[in-house]
């Protein structure tokens, strides 16, 4: 069995990006309940509202509805509180518009989903570094981290059914919604499942420091605004190496890794609270 979701997709510059998303989601599996997909398109200056539109009769075909918000404000929270109001099914399952599905991951998450018991869930993210040379060390290290390998890490995407989505009401204007609403579950309200989604890593050391001060800078919100979501942290799992042996393991990794965190803690001037750094 599975049960109706609304996917939601924030979208802000998203040209290039946004059409393997959506084509990705059209080569999904059947899910044997209802679906639809919404497009929130927030503070765009290229072509991605455009470009969404053009997949509508592809998904109406598939008699998966399209929507496609075009909003003048840029902001990831506002764009996923406008697709919220106008979703038609209780369960939610939200898609970065640079991730690419495999075809099974909706249909096993809209399974998964289909309980009366409050439930959150996610796929098996598989870390994408196609460019510079520094990004593939860098990701393949990132990638051995319990945080990615162990638990329902859910960056990119997650998914709640019509009881966990009652946790908490609109999004807070915070910078890491993934971690708020991870956090909002115990790890025992927290299901990953087998199918695997592509998560692209930022391309070049320069964005991958920017973006990792935005993520850092992102979680320490959560911590201070909403202390009581930090005890439901995934624990670290048994026999998981320490963190200086991975070192030695993945030197070259490791040494990436290290250069990416030092970078972080140099001056910066404040930028946009809903980019990717590219």
């Amino acid at each position: 069995m599975s049960t109706a979701c609304s996917i939601l997709i924030p979208a802000h510059n998203e040209a290039g990006y946004i059409e393997p998303c959506l084509e990705a989601l059209l080569a999904s599996d059947a899910t044997g309940a209802a679906v639809e997909v919404i497009v929130m398109c927030n503070g765009c200056r290229d072509g991605t509202a455009g470009i969404a539109r053009g997949y509508a009769t592809q998904f109406a075909a598939r008699g998966w509805p399209l929507t496609v918000l075009d909003l003048a404000q840029g902001g990831k929270m506002g764009a996923l509180n406008a697709g919220d109001r106008i979703a038609q099914h209780g369960a939610r399952i939200y898609v970065d518009a640079d991730v690419v599905v495999s075809p099974a991951l909706i249909a096993q998450l809209a399974a998964v989903l289909d309980a009366p018991e409050v439930c959150y869930a996610s796929g098996s993210p598989v870390v994408r570094a196609a460019g510079s040379a520094f990004t593939r060390v860098y990701a393949r290290f990132w990638a051995s981290l319990p945080f990615c390998t162990h638990g329902t890490p859910g960056f990119g995407v997650f998914a709640v059914n019509l009881a966990a989505r009652k946790r908490w009401g609109d999004f807070p204007d915070i910078i890491s919604d993934d971690t708020f609403v991870r956090l909002s579950f115990t790890p025992a309200e927290r299901f990953r499942v087998a199918a695997p989604y592509d998560w692209p890593m930022i391309e070049g050391a320069g964005p991958l420091v920017r973006v990792r001060r935005r993520q850092d800078i992102g979680v320490a919100e959560v911590k201070s605004l909403y202390p009581q979501l930090w005890v439901n942290h995934d624990p670290l799992p048994a026999g998981a190496p320490p963190f200086w042996l991975r070192g030695l393991r993945n030197p070259v990794g490791f040494a990436a890794f290290t250069l990416v965190a030092l970078g972080v803690r140099m001056p910066y001037a404040k930028g946009e609270r809903w980019a990717r750094g590219r």
